[in-house]
């Protein structure tokens, strides 16, 4: 078997034990501060909505508490739009963009729609610029009631108390170049499994659920999307990451099987978003723009359909 060979952290073939988990903890470095770029910003609006703290992340001396923002007016006779960024702590753009869309909204839902919005929902690796949590975990694979990801958990038991009905959701992503030069061989190394390389597709793309195909709703935002940055191709074979895509810039699997977080809801109308950052061709100012306009389309499109 090809193990590997560079990861610096374990043995080939050989899955992590606590004692790996523990050095690779060690080996990631705090470049953010989370209070600074999220908890500050929360607090600066909370004359327009409820600020509610729905759980707490206890990480050796470090503590997190884990903020969502509802509506100022909730109307439980109104459905829910549900964002969430910040699933994976290193991709920036998904928490700017929610914070980003909630300093730009002003009351043009009112009457419509709750908006619930869990801008920054790995705060931990999200200072370290990271995909894991502190445990190694990856919470976009923990959206399940046996889940391991504490981050993923509180969430979950938030929106189940919630009793809300749910319209849609959004689960706001990247695709970096870190995914394939340090998360993909760490997880192998982690899992001591092969680790065979792969592309990463230039451009924002989707992915869809093939147990909730709305194939409609996914080109609306694409159409959107495209007015801002540039989509990502398909390869010569009609794939990426070897999923079949179903539509411009649409990927399409079932997402249960991974439990992904727009998994989360029973909401008619899910996607996450994916940005490639990291491409010659655009911005983290227009990363971040294709964020917010993927929210506001997305909700648009729910609220007429």
């Amino acid at each position: 078997m090809t193990t590997n060979p560079f990861y610096p952290i374990g043995t080939p073939g050989q899955p992590w034990s606590e004692l790996e988990k523990q050095q690779w903890r060690q080996s990631q470095t705090r470049y953010r501060f989370y209070k600074n770029d999220v908890l500050d910003v929360l607090h600066k609006l909370k004359h327009r909505y409820e600020i509610v703290q729905y759980g707490e992340l206890r990480y050796d001396e470090d503590i997190y508490p884990l903020m969502a923002v509802k509506s100022q007016n909730w109307d439980d006779n109104l459905p829910v739009a549900l964002i969430s960024g910040g699933v994976h702590g290193y991709e920036t753009s998904g928490v700017m963009g929610a914070l980003g869309f909630l300093s730009e909204c002003q009351n043009e839902y009112a009457g419509k729609v709750n908006l619930l919005v869990a801008p920054c929902v790995s705060p931990w690796a999200y200072e370290r610029i990271a995909r894991w949590n502190y445990n190694a975990v990856d919470p976009n694979r923990q959206f399940y009631p046996e889940g391991k990801a504490e981050e993923s958990l509180a969430l979950m038991a938030y929106i189940s108390s919630l009793k809300a009905r749910f319209i849609v959701h959004v689960d706001l992503h990247e695709t970096t170049d870190s995914d394939e030069n340090e998360y993909r061989p760490a997880l192998a190394a982690r899992d001591g499994i092969e680790f065979v390389p792969g592309t990463i597709p230039d451009g924002f793309y989707l992915v869809s659920d093939e147990q909730n195909s709305r194939l409609d709703f996914q080109r609306a935002i694409i159409s959107a999307v495209e007015e801002v940055t540039h989509i990502a191709p398909s390869d010569d074979e009609g794939y990426m990451f070897g999923y079949p895509v179903a539509s411009h810039g649409v990927v399409e699997y079932d997402n249960n099987a991974y439990h992904l977080c727009a998994t989360m809801t029973d909401a008619p109308f899910t996607t996450t978003t994916e940005v490639y950052p990291d491409s010659a061709a655009t911005s983290p100012e227009e990363c971040i723009r294709a964020q917010i306009v993927t929210v506001r389309r997305a909700i648009e499109f729910a609220l007429s359909n």
